[in-house]
């Protein structure tokens, strides 16, 4: 799964990166190293700006934690944060965002939590969880697969602009073998050669959008463990991601790499 993960990218650098034609963000996100569900990401998608208009690549600002149209209330979302691959385009939550409302969701990287099987220390005898950043292991920049929802607040009038909330997923994958020693999934990442058949709208024939769930390439990816200060969504600063000195690093952590 993905709970938590980092983005320090601002929109110039995303519409170089992504080639994006449209910025639709009404106002800059400072950098973050914590973002957790319910938080508001840069989402890059493409859509119409007007009704029988060309699709437009465009950067939006969503909301992390997937609503869907019929849901009653926005609370929703905060359970839906992560789509499984193998059955996203089935599921009645997300298939019709799959069929026409996909995204990419930038990133420097993720956090995953390892739960060793032996010498509970924690409290209540509860084993410790150490954090891993994970990340390309060249420094470039993760496009997550999502999708995005709308939803219509019914309380709100028409023209008032939070009438809609936009909302994102992030689909996960079978970790690779290295990763899943500390997670058995991971967000799937999509490298740059599928990011236009990904957003393409028109690809509503799910048989073939479903060809794009593959996992990246194996050893692509590197980790090391954080700091247990990323537990609290309250520390927030790039120190999140420095790697853990050897003397902290519980012994069975050592292990995994």
């Amino acid at each position: 799964m993905c709970g938590r993960y980092a983005s320090s990218q601002q929109p110039d650098d995303l519409i170089e990166l992504f080639e994006i034609e449209k910025s639709a963000v009404p106002e800059t996100l400072p950098p973050d190293w914590n973002i957790a569900p319910t938080k508001n990401v840069y989402a890059v998608l493409e859509r119409s700006v007007e009704r029988e208009g060309p699709a437009v690549r465009q950067l939006r600002t969503v909301r992390w934690g997937l609503v869907p149209s019929w849901a009653k209330t926005p609370e929703t979302g905060a359970k839906m944060i992560n789509a499984r691959s193998e059955t996203v385009f089935e599921k009645p939550a997300y298939r019709k965002a799959f069929a026409g409302r996909r995204c990419l969701l930038p990133a420097d990287g993720y956090y995953e939590w390892y739960t060793p099987e032996t010498a509970p220390d924690g409290p209540k005898g509860k084993a410790r969880k150490q954090p891993f950043w994970i990340h390309h292991a060249d420094g470039s920049p993760l496009a997550f697969a999502g999708l995005y929802e709308w939803w219509r607040d019914r309380t709100r009038p028409d023209d008032d602009p939070l009438a809609w909330l936009w909302t994102c997923t992030i689909i996960t994958t079978d970790a690779e073998p290295e990763l899943a020693r500390i997670h058995p999934r991971m967000p799937l990442v999509l490298d740059a050669s599928r990011w236009d058949a990904w957003l393409d709208p028109s690809l509503g024939d799910t048989e073939r959008a479903r060809g794009l769930l593959t996992p990246p390439e194996p050893g692509r990816m590197a980790a090391y463990p954080v700091s247990m200060a990323v537990n609290s969504v309250k520390n927030n600063d790039a120190h999140l991601l420095d790697p853990l000195p050897p003397e902290e690093v519980e012994e069975g952590d050592t292990t995994l790499f």
